[in-house]
């Protein structure tokens, strides 16, 4: 656990996804979700999205006990709310060690590591080789 300031406590979370970086602290007392600045709402406008970033607290039942506050760069809007859960998923982490098993179950801990393939050169893209005629 860190301190910004000697009356504020959080718990501190780093979270990736494809190049998307999510620095997820969570205050304890619940309501307040921010994401830059901005409600969760206005950032993640689809259900899909805030269900994602929220999972891990679902699934821990502690939706109502923290709020959160994040800084995300980088990527875009679906992998920004995956980058929210795998931060949020270590700062919970950091709040208590015993539910690690509980995170690890709804695999929250994982980094998913998936990210676009270089070009090649000599290709059109990765791997689409130009078109090519036998006459």
């Amino acid at each position: 656990m860190t301190t910004a300031n000697a009356a504020q406590q959080y718990y501190h979370g780093t979270g990736k996804r494809k190049t998307a970086i999510a620095e997820v602290r969570l205050y304890p007392g619940g309501g307040v979700q921010s994401i830059n600045g901005k409600p969760l709402a206005e950032i993640f406008t689809w259900v899909d999205w805030s269900t994602a970033a929220l999972a891990p607290l679902k699934a821990t039942e502690m939706l109502e006990k923290f709020s959160i506050v994040a800084q995300v760069h980088g990527g875009g809007i679906s992998a920004w709310s995956h980058a929210v859960r795998h931060g949020v998923a270590r700062a919970l982490l950091a709040y208590d060690p015993a539910l690690r098993s509980k995170l690890r179950e709804g695999g929250f801990l994982t980094r998913d590591s998936r990210i676009k393939e270089r070009k090649k050169y000599g290709l059109k893209r990765a791997r689409r080789a130009p078109q090519w005629t036998k006459r």
